[in-house]
């Protein structure tokens, strides 16, 4: 089967569905991303009052494994070079969004990348956020090619390599980082303090 095969049925089907569907979508995948960096916000909020430095570890790190996982999308990218499908298709319907230009290549997705990270690194640190993490991220995922601009090979490799990317780096990076929290709780400065959260021992004053 050709590759652009499944990507003119999920347009076409996009095609299909009421206009409300199309602009929920389009809203979504602009700025659906922003959800997860809220998320983001929120596990660090709730790990800084907890006392322990892994838990704080694991939330300053969710964001800084998304951000690894987007310098590894930027590589592939610019490796494969790949044409966004809305160019390089034709007689594929219009895509919803306009269609990126020339040189903003199309695999992996970079969307796909950033969310499929995020759920990973968030679920890592909070494991009760899966329910709601995985299905956004395949969400957004599935919204990159509803609204025309990717190829469901550009968002299925997205994903793989954002959580890939993220659960390695969480991985390695846990200890260190609890570890460079617990010093800087215990030299006792006030920015430090108060990014990393008091710790069990100032708490318990």
């Amino acid at each position: 089967m050709d590759r652009s095969d499944p990507y003119r049925a999920v347009v076409d089907f996009a095609h299909w569905t009421p206009s409300w569907v199309q602009s929920s979508f389009e809203i979504w995948t602009r700025y659906g991303l922003l959800l997860f960096g809220a998320l983001f916000a929120a596990v660090w909020w709730r790990a800084r009052g907890r006392g322990a430095a892994r838990p704080v570890a694991l939330a300053v790190l969710a964001p800084v494994a998304t951000v690894l996982a987007y310098a590894a999308s930027e590589f592939v990218k610019s490796t494969v070079d790949e044409e966004r499908p809305c160019r390089a298709v034709t007689g594929a319907a219009a895509s919803l969004v306009p269609c990126p230009g020339p040189g903003d290549w199309s695999f992996p997705s970079n969307h796909a990348v950033l969310a499929g990270a995020a759920a990973v690194a968030l679920t890592m640190a909070v494991r009760r956020l899966a329910p709601l993490t995985v299905p956004l991220a395949l969400l957004m995922a599935f919204s990159r090619v509803f609204v025309g601009v990717h190829y469901p090979h550009d968002v299925a490799f997205g994903l793989l390599l954002g959580g890939s990317v993220a659960a390695l780096a969480v991985l390695a990076l846990t200890g260190p980082a609890a570890a460079v929290i617990t010093a800087a709780r215990a030299g006792g400065i006030p920015a430090a303090v108060w990014l990393t959260g008091p710790g069990p021992a100032r708490r318990g004053r």
